[in-house]
This record gives structure tokens, C-alpha cells and sequence, in this order.
């Protein structure tokens, strides 16, 4: 089934052009890779879903229905899950305090939802250890974690990850690596991933490269040859 489908997306900084006539699709159950150097609007993109900015032209559909006109937190509550790039976890809030603010993504919130899934502790299992910890002290990798868990809270049918394993030490990587593909595969939902990191990227059933704000290259993974790794992978 699509779950997302983008056509002919235009966004705009002000009068500065970012996005032009983007289109792309993700389906339910798989996981597609937005690749491209710095500064191509992989960030704008992701933005644009969520609703932090508004196309000028184009539509967004999740599910076959339009979210044009959708704020964030309706888009949310429509079932778009998002982890930002730098996480932003609310420092002076506990593990499980964050971790509660994802239920807000869910139809009547905190009002109505109370409960935290286990599952995010079987994904994650040092959350469970850490629950009382405050968020700002948790290292750079734990925080991922702990955005990650807090974005399935809200049980999306499309989870957009922006950058997750930046600045993360390579163990940490792979945990994230697996539990993606755990929720994946137990879920059903799909996943729109801003990557760097080739085997993160490897791991993806389909990638779309962008440049210059558009998408000039698209395929299965498996097909991806080193020539798309280096004119939109290498640093």
C-alpha cells in the first residue's frame, strides 16, 4: 500500500527556492533513504511533511488524504512520526517524562493515554534503566534513543528520521540500525530516513537522491552503484 506520496512539491526560504517539484513515495512496511550532500534540502523536505513549513505549490497525501492544510500536531495525530535532527529532548525532563510527551501524538493525548508500550524497552533497553535520569544528561546516542522511542509513542504510520546516527559511536549506530528494522517489520509502518551513513543507507529498500533541491536519482538500494555513493555520500 502507499502510504506517502509527494508531487510536485515546492518549498520556499523567504524568496530563496528549495525544494522544486518534488515527488517521491514511500510504502507501508519499507524503509526508503533521502540521500545528498549538505544543504540540498533532505532537512527542508522532512520539514515540509511535518508541517514546520508550507509548500508553495504541490501536495502531500498520507494515506490517500491531503495534509496540505494540516498543522504539526494534526499531522501528528494523523500519524506522521518525526525525529529532528540534534533530537531535541527536553533537557530538565526525566527519560520517562520525554518519553510521555510522545503520547500527545495520540488521539485525545495525555488526557486519554497514560501508558507507556514495553516495546520501546525492548528496542531500547537502556530507557527502562534510565527512566528517572534527566534528558540532558543522557550522552548523544542514548538521547537518539530516547527521540526514537519517543516518536513510536505516538504509533505512526510513517516514521520520518532525520539524521539518526550523527555524531553517534558506532555501537549505538547498529542498535539503532536493528531496532528500525524491528519496528519495521512488526509494524507495518514506513519509514523516510535522512542518511549518511552507508550501511545505514544499505539497509533501505529504495533511496532518491537529491541535488539542488530535487530528486536526480532514485532505485532499490541493492542497485545503488558507487557512483550515486560518491556524488551524493562522500564528504
Amino acid at each position: 500500500m502507499t502510504l506517502l506520496e509527494i508531487h510536485g512539491v515546492n518549498t520556499y526560504y523567504g524568496e530563496s527556492h528549495i525544494l522544486r517539484d518534488v515527488d517521491l513515495t514511500v510504502n507501508a512496511g519499507e524503509m526508503v533513504c533521502l540521500i545528498g550532500r549538505n544543504g540540498v534540502g533532505k532537512t527542508t523536505l522532512l520539514k515540509s511533511l511535518i508541517g514546520l513549513l508550507r509548500p508553495r505549490s504541490g501536495t502531500v497525501l498520507l494515506e490517500g488524504k491531503p495534509m496540505d492544510r494540516l498543522a504539526p500536531h494534526q499531522r501528528a495525530r494523523a500519524g506522521v512520526g518525526y525525529v529532528p535532527q540534534g533530537r531535541e529532548i527536553i533537557p530538565q525532563l526525566t527519560v520517562e517524562e520525554n518519553l510521555l510527551l510522545g503520547l500527545e501524538a495520540r488521539p485525545g493525548g495525555l488526557g486519554r493515554h497514560r501508558q507507556i508500550d514495553p516495546i520501546v524497552y525492548e528496542l531500547f533497553p537502556i530507557l527502562r534503566e534510565f527512566l528517572p535520569r534527566k534528558g540532558g544528561d543522557l550522552s548523544g546516542g542514548q538521547q537518539q534513543q530516547l527521540a526514537i522511542a519517543r516518536a513510536l509513542l505516538g504509533q505512526p504510520s510513517l516514521l520520518l528520521l532525520d539524521e539518526p546516527t550523527e555524531g553517534i559511536q558506532p555501537n549505538i549506530v547498529q542498535d539503532i540500525e536493528r531496532a528500525v528494522r524491528r519496528i519495521i517489520a512488526e509494524t507495518g509502518i514506513g519509514v523516510l530516513l535522512v542518511e549518511q551513513h552507508l550501511n545505514f543507507v544499505r539497509q533501505a529498500d529504495r533511496y532518491y537522491a537529491m541535488q539542488r533541491g530535487g530528486i536526480v536519482a532514485s532505485g532499490p538500494t541493492a542497485d545503488l552503484s558507487q557512483d550515486v555513493v560518491d556524488r551524493f555520500l562522500s564528504v
